[in-house]
C-alpha cells in the first residue's frame, strides 16, 4: 500500500536536511501538531511540506477548502518535527527538518481537517563522479553570487555535493517556480549543472541591473543544517 502523508502546503520549499522553523495558528494545523504529538515514542513525527502552485496559504477553515482552493506541486519534502512549543493562545511555534522527498499520486478523502495525500518516495540517487566535478563550479558561482548580493563571500559552505546542491537551492533568492524545478531534480548532477545556469543568470542580473527576483523582505539568511 502507498504511504500516506499529512500535509502542510506552503509558499516555500523545503529541501532535504535544511531546518524549517514555523508558527501554527490555523486550527487545522495545530490539530496536525498535536496529533503528532500524540504519536507514541518512537513513532516518526512527520509531515509533507509541498509548494502551492496556485491559492493562499490561509485557507477558509471548511473541509474542503485546502484541496478545492490550493493547486499544489506534486514533489514536496518529508518534514520531521524536532521542536515544539505551546503558547497560552493556543498557536505553536515549531522547529522541523527537512528529511527525503516524495511525489504526490492523490490527494485522499479523510476526515483530518488537514490534507492527506497518498504519496511514493522519490528517492535521490547517491552522487557520482559527475557531482563530484561540478561541486566547485557550484561553489565558485554561488561565491559569484553572493559577492553581487551582499558585497562579501561566505565561506562557510559544505563539500559534499548533495548537501552543496540543497544549500544553494535554498539559499539563493529565487522564485518558488525555480526553487521547485531545483528539488525536482532527478540527482544531483542534474541540480547542480541547473544550478550554474540560474546563478549566472542571478548574478548577472545583480550585477548589472541591481535586481532581485523578489522584495528585499522576502530575502532571508541561508538556512542551517540539520
Amino acid at each position: 500500500m502507498s504511504p500516506r502523508l499529512p500535509l502542510f502546503p506552503l509558499g516555500t520549499v523545503l529541501f532535504p536536511g535544511l531546518v524549517l522553523p514555523l508558527r501554527i495558528f490555523e486550527d487545522r494545523y495545530r490539530h496536525l501538531i498535536r496529533s503528532l504529538m500524540d504519536l507514541p515514542d518512537g513513532t516518526p513525527r512527520e509531515f509533507g511540506v509541498v509548494a502551492i502552485d496556485q491559492g493562499l496559504e490561509v485557507l477558509p477553515e471548511t473541509p474542503a477548502a485546502t484541496s478545492s482552493e490550493l493547486s499544489l506541486h506534486t514533489v514536496g519534502c518529508v518534514a520531521q518535527l524536532r521542536q515544539v512549543t505551546e503558547h497560552p493562545d493556543g498557536h505553536f511555534d515549531i522547529v522541523a527538518v527537512g528529511d527525503r522527498r516524495f511525489r504526490i499520486t492523490g490527494i485522499l478523502a479523510d476526515d483530518a481537517p488537514y490534507p492527506v495525500a497518498q504519496v511514493e518516495w522519490f528517492p535521490e540517487p547517491q552522487p557520482g563522479p559527475e557531482a563530484d566535478e561540478l561541486a566547485p563550479r557550484v561553489l565558485a558561482v554561488f561565491r559569484d553570487y553572493l559577492a553581487a548580493l551582499r558585497g562579501g563571500q561566505d565561506d562557510q559552505l559544505p563539500d559534499d555535493p548533495m548537501v552543496l546542491s540543497h544549500i544553494v537551492a535554498a539559499s539563493t533568492a529565487l522564485t518558488v517556480a525555480d526553487r521547485q524545478q531545483l528539488l525536482a531534480a532527478p540527482d544531483v548532477a542534474s541540480r547542480m549543472r541547473l544550478e550554474i545556469k540560474i546563478l549566472h543568470r542571478e548574478a548577472a542580473l545583480l550585477r548589472h541591473v541591481r535586481a532581485v527576483p523578489m522584495p528585499p523582505s522576502e530575502l532571508h539568511k541561508p538556512p542551517s543544517l540539520n
